[in-house]
């Protein structure tokens, strides 16, 4: 995809959007073919170089004992410093920056395990955001938000992607969110198909409701948004 993008993965429960960002990240083989990133195979990456591209934010619950906010964010400069772990003042400037940009300034000289689980991914993110790699993987990272925390969440990451000519992967529930935040959507019908486009592209092909229709709720196109049937 495109530089300067935020891609919005979407699909039901079990579709495989995790199983396909930890592929693109090359923490899972592909069941068939490759992944290539600038011209080079993921799989075949040094992990150094692997990580001076590729940042990586899980959905699983971080823990990091004894390390600060800032100790965790550093982590996001270590395929820079070289073995010493030696921050340099354009390092600590990155640090800074992506401590701003992510909204976690106000965590900085806490224990990262003291830190609420919004909280902790806040810090997750710009660690990944101190990392200056050019392909974010962000896996369910609004899970713990509250409805604007979200919403701040996925606009930040979208002006990230356009203020560092990044491209920014995030899988979500978040539908209604998604597809109004999302330059690009990654459709995954749970069939082993993808489908692909902007949000008004699969709305007017019908592949929204395909995926999500079910008894009880219906994708409306007229509206834009999930509704409950009508039981007349």
């Amino acid at each position: 995809t495109e530089a300067g993008r935020f891609v919005c993965v979407l699909g039901r429960n079990g579709a495989g959007k995790s199983t396909l960002l930890r592929t693109l990240a090359g923490l899972l083989p592909p069941l068939a073919g490759f992944v290539r990133l600038q011209g080079d195979e993921v799989s075949r990456l040094p992990a150094a170089e692997r990580a001076r591209r590729i940042a990586v934010v899980l959905t699983e619950r971080a823990s990091s004992p004894g390390l600060t906010a800032d100790d965790v964010v550093a982590l996001g400069r270590q395929p820079f410093t070289g073995w010493t772990g030696r921050l340099a003042v354009e390092d600590v400037a990155r640090i800074t920056s992506a401590f701003e940009r992510a909204g976690a300034a106000a965590f900085r000289g806490r224990l990262f395990d003291d830190l609420s689980d919004g909280e902790r991914q806040r810090v997750m993110i710009a660690r990944a955001i101190a990392q200056d790699a050019r392909l974010l993987l962000l896996d369910e990272i609004t899970a713990f938000l509250d409805l604007p925390g979200r919403v701040e969440v996925m606009s930040l990451l979208r002006e990230h992607a356009r203020t560092a000519g990044a491209t920014v992967i995030l899988s979500s529930h978040d539908l209604d969110l998604s597809l109004q935040l999302a330059d690009t959507i990654w459709l995954l019908d749970g069939q082993g198909g993808l489908v692909t486009g902007t949000t008004p592209e699969l709305v007017a092909a019908g592949a929204i409701g395909r995926a999500f229709d079910t008894r009880d709720v219906v994708f409306s196109e007229r509206l834009g948004r999930f509704e409950l049937r009508s039981s007349a």
